[in-house]
């Protein structure tokens, strides 16, 4: 059975490719325009995979410029009618349909009150990219999988490019530009020896940190949505805060170690796991001895993360297969979700 979700994910790279090759010149625009009056702030809005991607794109902006970014809680303004501030902040949304009332509203709101609204959003004809300043497209393409794939990879590289242009970052630039090949490598590696450790698992953690936080994050709704197990994201330094004490013998725990400052920490972490009867699956680049699925590392260290979760959805996909299920229409769920 050759799923949806299957076809969908191994896409990412040409979806990618076609992004990277269309609205440079409004990418450009935008970066020069909040150099020319930066914002006071930025928040980004999204939910589920979205906010996941928010979470990279905000990671890469704080540790390269130094702008604080703020993952906004929507009920505040949807439900609780909060009187935020809204003058001259950066309002980043993220979405696959943008079509959910509780991304639309906020952005209205922002846009009313003079605030620089960007909807990076994969359809173009959505309520969502009529509501904002500047429409970014995902190229994605059609995604017709609950589970979303290639339009959470086109996001990530969406916000890379957005983050890279506000701060001519020029290595992250030029990374971008040769990506596509480095996802087509993350496509061909085996990680087969981890499905049958995940076939009958019930409980997960999933451990990231740094900009590998987000894929850790992302990692885990899909273990949730595709499989049924009940996974959860930690950061490397905060599972020892209290989660490690839910660790026994055989507990399941795939670790990212990607590149970076808190690879080593990560490592560490996945050897210390494995000494207290942790059943530990370590991904890593293939210079990381010990690892026991390999990175395919992306052309720049920061965009590793893309390069990262492209292999874990060919896994995914293959776990939720072996457990009897169909990743394509995941338990009491839809492909649009409107929530308020």
């Amino acid at each position: 059975m050759r799923t949806l979700m299957l076809e969908e994910a191994l896409a990412s790279a040409r979806q990618v490719a076609l992004q990277l090759a269309a609205d440079e010149d409004r990418y450009a625009a935008l970066g020069t325009a909040l150099r020319a009056l930066p914002p006071q702030g930025a928040v980004t809005i999204a939910r589920g995979s979205s906010d996941h991607a928010a979470a990279y794109f905000a990671y890469l902006v704080m540790s390269r410029t130094g702008q604080l970014v703020t993952s906004l809680p929507m009920s505040l303004l949807t439900l609780y009618k909060a009187p935020l501030a809204k003058q001259r902040l950066l309002a980043v949304s993220i979405s696959q349909s943008g079509r959910s009332p509780d991304l639309i509203e906020p952005m209205q709101m922002f846009e009313a009150a003079g605030a620089t609204t960007v909807a990076l959003v994969n359809d173009t004809t959505s309520p969502l990219a009529e509501a904002v300043d500047w429409a970014l497209p995902l190229h994605a393409g059609p995604e017709k999988s609950v589970a979303a794939t290639k339009s959470f990879i086109c996001g990530l590289v969406a916000g890379a490019r957005l983050a890279a242009h506000w701060g001519e970052h020029a290595d992250l630039l030029q990374g971008l530009q040769t990506l596509p090949a480095a996802l087509e490598d993350a496509c061909k590696q085996d990680w087969s020896s981890a499905v049958e450790p995940l076939r009958t698992a019930s409980k997960l953690m999933v451990i990231g940190r740094g900009p590998g936080l987000a894929i850790a994050q992302e990692a885990a709704l899909k273990f949730k949505e595709t499989c049924a197990i009940q996974a959860e994201a930690f950061s490397g330094a905060e599972v020892k805060h209290g989660p490690m004490a839910l660790v026994d013998e055989n507990y399941p725990m795939l670790v990212f170690a990607l590149r970076g400052p808190a690879q080593q920490s990560l490592i560490d972490l996945a050897t210390e796991m494995r000494g207290r009867g942790a059943q530990v699956l370590l991904a890593a680049p293939a210079d990381v001895p010990g690892r026991d699925l390999t990175l395919s590392t992306a052309p720049q260290e920061d965009l590793d993360p893309i390069t990262a979760i492209q292999s874990f959805y060919l896994l995914v996909e293959a776990v939720a297969r072996a457990r009897g299920a169909n990743p394509d229409q995941p338990r009491h769920l839809s492909k649009v979700t409107t929530t308020r």
